[in-house]
């Protein structure tokens, strides 16, 4: 069956780029990653650029806002988009893309855990089931996908859950939403879409800081002393946090835009279950912005993008509600 759109690969680096025993590096541009999946030779109206070669450690969020533009201005063609990517942040690629994007045309992240030079690469299967799932009609209007081990994840949803393994990624709430398997795309679930969020710059400092056994805030105090634009605060259980944690959390709202996350990956906020000090109840009167639902790296990307669209507060705090179910 022939793809219901035409589809564009653009390669920003990432470990399916990479080749070399005993110390993989930058090998493949998107011509050559393209070329080493037989599958899609002939395909029709199939497109390669590079972006880079970047490792996902090495982007900064200058470096990603690029990609993530150039994704969004490629999909407003009309075009499927996959986008190759370093594993180690490309959750937040992955949500920035979201954030810029608001065409049908879907953008279907991907990337490998085994170099090319490994034996069982995982790269070119997961390549080819992005471009098949970028050029499927059954993808149409779910936005940014994330394309990994056959399955098909949500940008919001998607976490990297494995250092290592082939099957890298999972949505710990929901699940993924559908999966590629043959030349079958198959999808079950859909994606909450928002309007394309105004990024004009991507250098807002923020911080995620995270709450522990005993966590006295000493490290938000020093945060906001070195100068952060806005905090991610990582609760624990249920949205719970030590007192003096929720203190420094407390101060620094009055200062800062400050997000509240859950350490639980399948997590939510309570609203009134318990009444003890640092229970919930405390924390949602603290002038925090719950999003439980958010990933701290999620999070961090999302709060960063409303300072670079100069949001305010209260168009800040709109933003991250859905993420409080």
């Amino acid at each position: 069956m022939a793809p219901a759109r035409e589809v564009t690969v653009l390669a920003a680096g990432g470990t399916i780029a990479m080749s070399g025993e005993g110390g993989a590096t930058p090998a493949l541009d998107a011509a050559g990653l393209v070329a080493a999946v037989p599958a899609l030779a002939g395909l029709p109206g199939l497109r390669a650029r590079s972006l880079g070669g970047w490792p996902g450690v090495h982007l900064t969020p200058a470096d990603a806002l690029a990609i993530a533009r150039a994704a969004a201005a490629e999909a407003a063609g009309g075009r499927g988009v996959v986008l190759t990517h370093g594993t180690d942040t490309l959750e937040e690629t992955a949500v920035l893309c979201h954030l810029l994007h608001g065409a049908d045309a879907p953008i279907v992240v991907t990337g490998a855990s085994r170099p090319a030079s490994a034996a069982g690469a995982d790269g070119p299967a997961n390549l080819l089931d992005a471009v098949r799932a970028a050029g499927d009609a059954a993808t149409t209007g779910l936005g940014v996908l994330v394309a990994f081990a056959g399955e098909l994840h949500a940008a919001l949803a998607v976490r990297k859950s494995d250092s290592v393994s082939p099957r890298a990624f999972t949505s710990p709430r929901s699940g993924p939403l559908g999966r590629v398997s043959e030349h079958c795309v198959e999808v079950w679930g859909m994606t909450a879409r928002r309007p394309p969020l105004p990024v004009a710059q991507l250098d807002a400092r923020v911080e995620i800081v995270a709450a522990g056994l005993g966590s006295d805030g000493g490290l938000i105090e020093a945060a906001l002393a070195a100068g952060t634009d806005g905090l991610v605060a990582v609760l624990l259980g249920a949205g719970h946090a030590p007192p003096p944690f929720l203190a420094a959390c407390r101060a620094a709202a009055t200062r800062v835009p400050v997000v509240a996350c859950v350490r639980p990956e399948s997590g939510r906020m309570l609203r009134e279950t318990y009444g003890f000090e640092g229970a919930e109840r405390d924390v949602r009167a603290a002038g925090l912005m719950p999003a439980p639902a958010l990933s701290p790296a999620a999070a961090r990307i999302l709060l960063m993008a409303c300072l670079g669209a100069g949001y305010s507060r209260v168009a800040t705090a709109a933003a991250f509600a859905p993420s409080d179910p």
